[in-house]
């Protein structure tokens, strides 16, 4: 959990999706995060968690719905979303912890 503390504590918003490659919703976001990060450049981070692979994660955040897509700015939790969005409203949101 110490390593999660250094992902997200930083000056730059840092958005997490939590998905499984199982789940056809959460594998389709994947072009779409790439497009955000890609327009971010080094103003932001996007970062991928398999709910599988970190389940202590995924139920002390309360992960319900896949993909769940959460801002993170110098630690604090600033967005949170479950379900699919575009990449324009991602990057609009984004833009706005900038």
């Amino acid at each position: 959990m110490s390593k999660f503390g250094e992902i997200i504590d930083q000056e730059i918003p840092v958005l997490l999706d939590f998905y499984a490659e199982w789940n056809e919703n959460s594998t389709s976001m994947h072009p779409i995060l790439r497009d955000v990060a890609a327009a971010l450049g080094d103003k932001g981070k996007v970062i991928k968690i398999d709910v599988d692979k970190n389940k202590e994660l995924s139920q002390a955040l309360r992960v319900k719905g896949l993909p769940t897509l959460i801002i993170y700015k110098r630690g604090e939790m600033v967005w949170r979303q479950s379900g699919e969005q575009d990449a324009n409203t991602l990057i609009g949101i984004l833009n706005e912890y900038i």
